[in-house]
């Protein structure tokens, strides 16, 4: 199925203890060994998957998996390391188990909400900060599903909960969104609008920053700007709307007044063909990624919903999936893709032509 892309105190002495002189040895030993095994490392390292795979030129290559604070450069306080060293403890509660939702701030940082610890945790790769809320306001978290930020303000929708909840970095909560929502899944943002995909009403709803309803369009039916469950969305930068229409099979668009523009994709398990649709997102030349939950894949397709490329599979090495289910795309054409029971992100980086 896989085609190429065309688009473009101080202290006292103590007495010498009789095994120091053995430990420093062992100490010396171990760190010439972690010099020498990043060089022997590098000597057998293959090149990175890509897709196409060669001779083919190369459109779409792995870039590294994300799976705790460790791999955005996040270093536990000294003492800390030192112990988990000496007991070889490895304190993982911050890494991620089921991620679930997916997006970028304006600063390009990533947010993730995690249904398998229901937490919602905030990767700062700049400042090298990983932020987890388990609760806000004294409220815990049942399905976090989605999040998303604009300035201080932090966007989470709970299935379980079945509201939208706004708080700050502190966790003290601004506002909630419960009017009219049954089971608010996917989030985006449009300017100063916050879209609402609520998949238990199929419709999108479209709200201020703050909390005020503006509209809402779509309800249940299989013709176009009709929903059968509808679970992601996603915005491009001239502010058209995506719409996973999860159980229609399809990717619907529409202009950002909410107007059907049009739809691709259909159930099959053809090239082009969705089972599952998951996560949607457009890369800065205009080509829609989507996530397919069940085929354990990304697709490409254009603008027009000619599919272009695709890559991934059913396993756990570089490239392949289990149950993805959310894609972000970033400024410098680097994707993310939520890999929920591989317990990690993949970052991919797309090879855009000249």
């Amino acid at each position: 199925m896989s085609r190429l892309l065309k688009s473009s105190p101080s202290a006292s002495p103590s007495p010498p203890c009789p095994g120091g002189l053995r430990f420093r040895s062992i100490f010396v030993f171990a760190a010439w060994l972690g010099l020498l095994f990043p060089l022997s490392a590098l000597a057998g390292s293959k090149p990175a998957p890509a897709w196409p795979p060669p001779p083919a030129e190369p459109r779409v290559v792995y870039v590294r998996d994300i799976s705790g604070p460790p791999d955005i450069g996040v270093r536990p306080a000294a003492l800390l390391r030192f112990a988990n060293w000496i007991t070889g403890v490895n304190n993982g509660r911050q890494k991620l188990n089921r991620p679930f939702g997916l997006s970028l701030d304006e600063a390009g940082n990533l947010l993730v909400a995690d249904t398998g610890s229901a937490t919602v945790c905030y990767l700062d790769f700049a400042r090298k900060k990983w932020l987890r809320w388990s609760s806000v306001g004294g409220t815990p978290f049942l399905s976090p599903v989605s999040a998303v930020r604009r300035g201080p303000t932090f966007f989470v929708a709970d299935s379980g909960l079945g509201k939208v909840l706004a708080f700050d970095e502190q966790g003290k909560i601004r506002f909630a969104i419960t009017n009219g929502l049954e089971r608010p899944a996917g989030l985006a943002l449009a300017g100063d609008h916050l879209l609402i995909a609520d998949s238990q009403r199929h419709q999108i709803v479209v709200c201020g920053l703050q909390g005020e309803f503006i509209s809402r369009f779509g309800r249940r039916g299989l013709g176009p700007g009709e929903f059968n469950f509808p679970t992601h969305v996603s915005v491009d930068g001239h502010r058209r709307i995506y719409v996973t229409d999860s159980l229609n099979c399809r990717i619907q668009v529409f202009d950002p007044d909410g107007r059907f523009l049009r739809a691709f994709g259909s159930a099959g398990d053809g090239p082009g063909c969705f089972s599952r649709p998951k996560g949607v997102a457009v890369d800065r030349d205009g080509h829609v990624y989507v996530v397919d939950g069940v085929f354990n894949n990304v697709q490409i397709f254009d603008e027009a919903g000619q599919l272009l490329l695709d890559w991934g599979g059913a396993g756990s090495a570089a490239g392949q999936f289990c149950l993805p289910n959310a894609i972000v795309i970033n400024s410098k054409n680097e994707i993310f893709v939520a890999d929920a029971y591989n317990h990690r992100l993949q970052m991919f980086r797309y090879l855009s032509k000249p």
